[in-house]
């Protein structure tokens, strides 16, 4: 991977499937669908600090049901029901953990009113697809939090090189070049300040949210990293599951054949 005469740890495996669900997202035809998994994400968000000007996490999932052109009183009505201005149902975040084919460190994160049903149906995709659910804590180690800001345009007047510098200064503290589009990851806490400077200076931003990222990566081929696709798709439409994560580096062509 490029990193032009700079010298940051290369972030490896994470990026391509986010991308694949990105797309995926874009395209997706179950809209109902997409926009409950939208509303949970801002409910859970917003939930101690309704403002996105203070609250990155509101703000991205705000960005993401724009993007998915949910409508405004859709988001609005999420974030008062956040508020307790209206009822609903009582949603909860949480977390589960296991191993995909290859030995490959699966992390997901849920928002559920039933955690015995998302448990359960968590626990069957695994098996279904050559995984296995472990314990709390099992594979969490693997991976950390980052902000993550990804700028598909360069802005006229501005050059590659440019613009990844702006990013360093304002306090990014790695990059990656993925298809084009330049990715900055930065400290949890210094999300909302990086993308507000970029913004500032004409930069326009895609992405920037809050994401779990792999310290290393597991090396898959084969079979087994098709199987592995298959559990990971699984698990991403699984329509309590809001966010998956695994450390795997797997071939293009593989890849290639799931974009």
């Amino acid at each position: 991977m490029p990193h032009c005469q700079y010298h940051f740890s290369a972030m490896a495996g994470h990026s391509k499937w986010a991308n694949i669900k990105y797309r995926k997202e874009r395209q997706d035809k179950k809209r109902s669908a997409l926009f409950s998994r939208l509303s949970r994400e801002i409910i859970v968000a917003a939930r101690g600090d309704p403002n996105p000007d203070s609250n990155p996490r509101l703000a991205a999932a705000i960005e993401r049901a724009k993007a998915a052109n949910m409508p405004k009183e859709n988001i609005e009505r999420a974030i008062k029901r956040a508020t307790g201005e209206l009822g609903g149902e009582r949603y909860e975040e949480v977390t589960y953990e296991g191993y995909g084919p290859g030995g490959v460190a699966i992390w997901l994160r849920a928002v559920t009113d039933n955690r015995n049903r998302t448990a359960s149906a968590v626990r069957h995709i695994f098996e279904s697809h050559g995984g296995s659910l472990g314990t709390e804590g099992c594979v969490a180690w693997q991976f950390e939090r980052k902000g993550k800001i990804r700028v598909d345009e360069i802005p006229e007047g501005m050059d590659k090189e440019e613009l990844i510098m702006t990013g360093i200064e304002l306090g990014a503290e790695d990059f990656e070049e993925d298809e084009g589009s330049i990715v900055f990851y930065t400290q949890p806490a210094d999300l909302a300040a990086v993308r507000d400077g970029l913004k500032a200076r004409g930069i326009p931003i895609a992405q920037a949210e809050l994401v779990m990222v792999p310290k290393t990566t597991v090396r898959v081929e084969g079979k087994e990293a098709e199987q592995l696709l298959k559990l990971l798709d699984a698990l991403d439409e699984q329509e309590d599951v809001q966010e998956v994560v695994a450390n795997f580096d797997i071939p293009d062509e593989i890849l290639a054949k799931v974009a």
